[in-house]
C-alpha cells in the first residue's frame, strides 16, 4: 500500500470512528428523554410518596452496578494502555456484576414488592422503571459480551479499540441513569 493509499485509509477511519462517536452521543441525549420522562412521570402521578420497596435489595443492586463501572472503566483504560489481561478481567467483572444486578432487581425485587405492574400508578412507574432500566442493563451485558468474545480474539489495541470506547460510554449511562432512578425509587418521599 503507499503511502498516500495509506494516508486516505488512515482519515477514513477517523472519519467512520468520529462519525460513530457522534451517533452514540445523539443515542445517549435522545434515550435521556425517555428515561427524564419516566423521572418527571414518577414524581407528577406519586408526588411526596414512594413505594414500599426492601431498601436493602435497592442498596445492594446499586452497589454493584457502580462497581461494575469501576471495572468498565478499568477495562477501557487497560486497553488504551495495551494491558490485554487487566482489559479482559475487567470487562468480564463488568459482565458478571451486570448480570448480578438483572438478577437482583428481576429476581429478587419484582417479586418481593407488595404490588404487582396493574395495582396503580406505584405499580406502573416502578415496573417500567425499573423494566425500561433493566432492558437497557441486558442490551449492555449482551454488548459486553461482543466486546468480551471480540477480546478474546485479539480484536482491539491501545491504537483500535472504538467498540470498548462505546460500549463503556453506554455502560456509563445506563449507570448514571440509575444514580436518579434508585433515590427517586427507594429514597424520596414517605411510604
Amino acid at each position: 500500500m503507499s503511502s498516500r493509499s495509506s494516508s486516505l485509509a488512515h482519515r477514513s477511519d477517523e472519519y467512520q470512528v468520529g462519525t460513530n462517536r457522534l451517533g452514540l452521543w445523539l443515542f445517549i441525549v435522545s434515550d435521556s428523554f425517555v428515561f427524564g420522562a419516566l423521572l418527571i412521570t414518577r414524581f407528577y402521578l406519586l408526588g411526596d410518596r414512594r413505594p414500599h420497596l426492601e431498601q436493602s435489595l435497592g442498596l445492594i443492586v446499586t452497589s454493584v452496578l457502580l462497581v461494575s463501572s469501576f471495572f468498565m472503566n478499568r477495562a477501557e483504560t487497560a486497553i488504551a494502555h495495551n494491558d490485554r489481561r487487566t482489559f479482559l478481567f475487567s470487562t468480564a467483572m463488568t459482565l458478571i456484576l451486570g448480570v448480578a444486578f438483572l438478577v437482583g432487581v428481576i429476581g429478587f425485587e419484582w417479586r418481593l414488592a407488595p404490588f404487582g405492574p396493574a395495582d396503580g400508578a406505584e405499580g406502573a412507574i416502578f415496573y417500567m422503571m425499573t423494566g425500561m432500566h433493566a432492558f437497557h442493563v441486558l442490551t449492555g451485558v449482551l454488548f459486553l459480551f461482543v466486546v468480551l468474545r471480540n477480546g478474546l480474539r485479539g480484536h482491539y489495541s491501545a491504537e483500535s479499540h472504538w467498540a470498548v470506547e462505546a460500549a463503556a460510554n453506554y455502560w456509563h449511562f445506563v449507570d448514571v441513569v440509575w444514580i436518579f432512578f434508585y433515590p427517586a425509587l427507594y429514597l424520596i418521599g414517605r411510604v
